[in-house]
């Protein structure tokens, strides 16, 4: 929200509807709005994002709605990625971590396990398009060792390298 002369400056609505310019020592629920033009509405406690909120992001359209733990995306939540695709899943300190899973705008799904944001551990992809399915255990993102699955129910099994869909 912007002052009179038209500069953005951080506000805090409590759940009694009082005005601040600061979120320190907030418990409860609030709305801030932040210079950047980002919005979050949801629990605070000591003045950090805790408990379940929504936070806007204006520089893209983002919109988290989830879990929170010191200012972080943190247990479960679901994040659409204006235009990009939405992950549902659990999250740890801001990055996709753990089961979760992820639908690409071209309607392609990812399920499956994430560490520190890449996909990681067992998971399948599926090809909207086409029905096929790549299964297995995936390490930074790439799947290393699985099957590429057609539609028939035919398969390749063993090992992929640098296959990132």
């Amino acid at each position: 929200m912007a002052d009179d002369d038209g500069v953005r400056k951080y506000k805090l609505i409590t759940e009694n509807r009082e005005h601040k310019t600061t979120s320190r020592g907030c418990t409860g629920k609030a709305r801030a709005f932040y210079t950047n033009g980002d919005e979050y509405d949801g629990d605070f406690i000591d003045g950090e994002r805790q408990g379940h909120g929504i936070y806007r992001y204006s520089s893209n359209g983002d919109k988290y709605e989830g879990d929170w733990y010191k200012n972080n995306k943190h247990g479960i939540g679901k994040m659409n990625y204006n235009g990009k695709g939405e992950y549902h899943g659990y999250w740890e300190f801001n990055r996709r971590h753990g089961e979760g899973v992820f639908t690409y705008p071209n309607g392609d799904i990812y399920s499956g396990w994430w560490k520190y944001g890449n996909k990681e551990g067992k998971g399948t992809y599926i090809f909207k398009e086409t029905g096929m399915k790549m299964q297995g255990d995936w390490k930074e993102g790439e799947i290393k060792v699985g099957r590429w699955i057609y539609p028939n129910g035919l398969y390749f099994e063993g090992e992929f390298a640098n296959n990132k869909p």
